[in-house]
């Protein structure tokens, strides 16, 4: 009777034990599984991102061939570059190779160029030593007026520009790259939306192009009335300003003075901006350019670049 107890005790606890290392062997099995699909999600993601950088950057490189192509005196909406391109599933741009069209990713790439010079460049706010300029100062009152927010935030721009020019600011601010940054001068985030569609910021001296402003710009820059600019927009529309005297001589002559010294009608700079969809991820890329004239050719300088990624829904 003992002997069959003890046979029994042993069978319990050597099956017990083999239930522990099944246990241990099953547990470090999915630990296995586990960190061998992490490190592929991991690649996988990685993967997806240089790929996603290279094709943002041929794109950007091929907005730059458009540009460069455009040898036109003047700048204008009329031009092939002012096309935006609508989203695209990257394998057509492939379609003279068959065999790499059929393997092309699942992405689709949109993108625009836009004239930078559309837009007020806040940097004319101020002179090289950071002083504040009443009459340009002005101007952005008279737009921040057109676009429905505060007449003295332009104030509050200019003396946070010079503030951030003044290597022994009290303030302690940075100058902002981008139109996004205006917060950090002390802009709440509802007025600096509301600018973004208005202004810009350039070297200092880049001004207002006629061929492309929005009208209320152009009210604003160049002292227009709605029916001035208005007037302007119709004639650049069916035939773009090639010189000075084109739209000067349609402007009052009270305000001929004021549009000389703040309309042009060729742009240097320009904002490509390249959207990638990959699967529920987007990525979008903007990058600001600088046209560049060098030995009698023409050359496009990137100043800046910002990327930003997110998700969304499928098919929305």
């Amino acid at each position: 009777m003992r002997a069959q107890t003890s046979s029994r005790r042993q069978r319990g606890a050597a099956l017990l034990t083999a239930m522990i290392i099944v246990t241990l062997v099953a547990t470090l099995a999915a630990a296995m599984v586990w960190q061998q699909w992490r490190a592929v999600q991991v690649e996988a993601a990685e993967r997806a991102r240089a790929q996603a950088a290279w094709i943002l950057s041929g794109a950007l490189d091929f907005a730059k061939l458009i540009l460069k192509n455009d040898k036109k005196p003047y700048t204008a909406l009329t031009e092939p570059w002012a096309t935006p391109l609508a989203e695209s599933r990257i394998s057509t741009f492939l379609a003279i190779d068959k065999s790499n069209a059929e393997d092309g990713p699942e992405a689709f790439l949109s993108g625009n160029i836009d004239d930078a010079q559309a837009r007020y460049n806040l940097n004319n706010l101020v002179t090289d030593a950071g002083k504040p300029i009443p009459a340009e100062v002005a101007i952005l009152g008279q737009l921040c007026m057109a676009v429905g927010i505060e007449t003295g935030i332009a104030g509050r721009i200019a003396s946070g520009l010079g503030d951030s020019l003044n290597p022994t600011n009290a303030a302690g601010h940075l100058p902002p790259r981008s139109v996004a940054q205006l917060t950090w001068l002390g802009l709440d985030q509802a007025s600096v939306e509301a600018l973004k569609p208005y202004v810009v910021l350039l070297k200092r001296g880049a001004l207002v192009n006629v061929n492309t402003a929005s009208k209320e710009v152009l009210m604003a820059v160049a002292g227009l009335d709605p029916g001035t600019a208005e007037n302007l927009l119709q004639v650049r529309q069916r035939t773009p300003f090639k010189t000075q005297d084109e739209f000067t001589k349609l402007i009052p002559e009270a305000g001929r003075s004021q549009a000389q010294s703040q309309l042009v009608f060729r742009s240097n700079f320009f904002e490509v901006r390249g959207r990638l969809r990959l699967a529920d991820r987007v990525l979008v890329e903007r990058s600001l350019l600088e046209r560049v004239s060098s030995a009698g050719s023409i050359e496009f300088k990137v100043l800046q670049t910002e990327r930003v990624a997110s998700l969304e829904q499928v098919g929305g």
